[in-house]
């Protein structure tokens, strides 16, 4: 099994912004040394739930602080932005990055960004679908016009092209039947879970991935990918206070789907949630968290009910020091990171 790290270069108590950049840089060279296989980047705008608006031009930066990890988008809000200028600077940032450029694509969710874009949200399935159809019509390295509902230009080339052939391997984020859906039938691959996702609910969404694609064969070319947050700790008296930082993540993130999201002078505000999860349950169905050995077999469980051949680690959460967060990476890779990539598990 593969297994990344994934930034959402937040900061719930405002942080000064060049600390957070750099922090990234370093958490990837770690990660690198460590031998995680990928390093992946969100996108987010306006508030301090994100620091990042473009993350294949960070990826660009990763990619040359780095001489093998993989770097990728985690992902780009596709109906954001002009396709056209996406496909050009996904053809540079793997062309920058020696071929080690992952695309990860998202249709959005977030009311707040959409609105201050001048973007509707209930656009963002239709302007996503388009937007894909001309990314791949960009990859194929000839001119081509396109003339669609939201989008129209006459014959039109994209430079540069990507290094990889046809095109840097593709994921998107799906966190709904109709993204997974879709997702499935196109042929990409797919990534999963992130905050407020119980693993009950992972469950459904594999079933949806398989009734997408009922031929094995199918199934067996496209890679699912889990994202969770998760620390890695011999003191488990420290969990407590962890969970805490990762249900701020928790709150955030769900108020801004839900459309209830404070933002106050630019910083995001957790919202508290309606019978949110215990401690107990949070850990038991949301986290990974504990031992070396708590955490193999939390991940083998979302292999179990997902089927995910690349896991996705969200080692920094909440206001998590940088020493907290590296202290958990080097555990995991001490004692958990050989263990994935055994041929045993």
């Amino acid at each position: 099994m593969d297994c990344g790290i994934f930034f959402l270069l937040q900061s719930p108590t405002g942080q000064n912004h060049a600390e957070v950049f750099s922090r990234a840089t370093e958490l990837t060279q770690r990660a690198e040394r460590l031998g995680f296989d990928s390093a992946w980047c969100a996108e987010h705008h306006f508030s301090t739930y994100g620091y990042l608006s473009r993350p294949l031009m960070f990826a660009m930066h990763l990619a040359a602080h780095t001489e093998r990890i993989r770097v990728g988008s985690a992902v780009v809000v596709l109906p954001l932005h002009h396709p056209l200028v996406v496909a050009e600077e996904i053809g540079t940032a793997d062309v920058l990055s020696g071929g080690r450029l992952d695309v990860g694509l998202g249709r959005g969710y977030q009311r707040y960004e959409f609105e201050r874009l001048g973007h509707s949200l209930d656009e963002s399935r239709e302007r996503f679908d388009e937007a894909v159809d001309i990314l791949l019509k960009s990859f194929a390295g000839k001119p081509f016009a396109h003339e669609g509902k939201y989008y129209c230009f006459d014959e039109t080339s994209v430079f540069p092209s990507p290094s990889q052939k046809p095109h840097p391997p593709i994921w998107v984020v799906g966190q709904s039947p109709e993204s997974i859906a879709a997702t499935a039938e196109r042929g990409f691959n797919l990534i999963t879970g992130g905050f407020g996702i119980p693993i009950e609910r992972l469950a459904e969404f594999r079933e949806t991935f398989d009734r997408a694609l009922p031929d094995p064969a199918q199934r067996e070319a496209v890679r699912v990918s889990s994202q969770r947050a998760i620390y890695v700790t011999h003191d488990e008296s420290e969990l407590p206070s962890i969970v805490e930082q990762a249900r701020w993540n928790m709150r955030v993130t769900l108020s801004l789907r839900q459309g209830l999201a404070r933002v106050d002078h630019g910083r995001a505000l957790a919202v508290p949630m309606e019978q949110e999860p215990t401690v107990e349950e949070l850990l038991e169905r949301y986290l990974i968290m504990g031992t070396p050995d708590t955490c193999i077999e939390k991940i083998r469980q979302l292999r179990e009910v997902m089927g995910i051949d690349h896991f996705n680690a969200n080692f920094w959460f909440g206001d998590l020091s940088q020493e907290q967060v590296l202290s958990s990476m080097n555990l995991f890779a001490q004692e958990v990171l050989p263990v994935l990539k055994s041929g045993e598990f």
